[in-house]
């Protein structure tokens, strides 16, 4: 038997042939609506492949935080009170003074901190130290050349501070 003579492989006999049929009103208003709304798609896209992969780092942080909390070490959550209320100390000492509100509770928890943890408070104590005489350095280096440029007159080089 001959594959042409199976009915499972037999080949129509007349010509097929496809007509694709007209597009409806319809279809071509969806067609422009996709088109015209093709560039907000993309930029959401886009947007959407950065933020993701920051926000699955956030919500792996928050994991790892809720394990660490349920599992912590003896005397954390004491230390933690502590902390938090020097915190709240700071807020009541910060009466009046935005500024003093913003810098009062950081301090006094910074305080309570290095009770507990005092080898990690000498740590930051010396790298804060370290970047703050840099920024002081930075911002008179800064200030010492607009004074040149805009302040010094051309012809009294003697009194300039670089020549003393």
């Amino acid at each position: 038997m001959k594959v042409d003579e199976l009915s499972l492989y037999s080949v129509p006999e007349g010509q097929s042939k496809y007509v694709e049929e007209p597009r409806t009103q319809l279809e071509e208003n969806i067609s422009q609506l996709r088109h015209r709304c093709e560039p907000y798609t993309s930029f959401c896209q886009e947007i959407y492949s950065h933020t993701k992969p920051k926000v699955d780092h956030f919500v792996q942080w928050g994991v790892d935080n809720y394990n660490y909390l349920q599992n912590a070490p003896p005397g954390f959550f004491p230390r933690l009170g502590v902390i938090g209320f020097a915190g709240f100390v700071g807020l009541l000492f910060a009466r009046g003074s935005k500024i003093k509100k913003l810098l009062y509770p950081p301090f006094f928890m910074g305080l309570g901190a290095s009770v507990y943890y005092p080898q990690q408070a000498i740590t930051i104590a010396q790298i804060t130290g370290e970047k703050l005489y840099d920024w002081g350095l930075r911002g008179y280096i800064v200030v010492e050349d607009l004074w040149k440029q805009n302040f010094q007159k051309p012809g009294n080089v003697k009194n300039s501070p670089g020549n003393k």
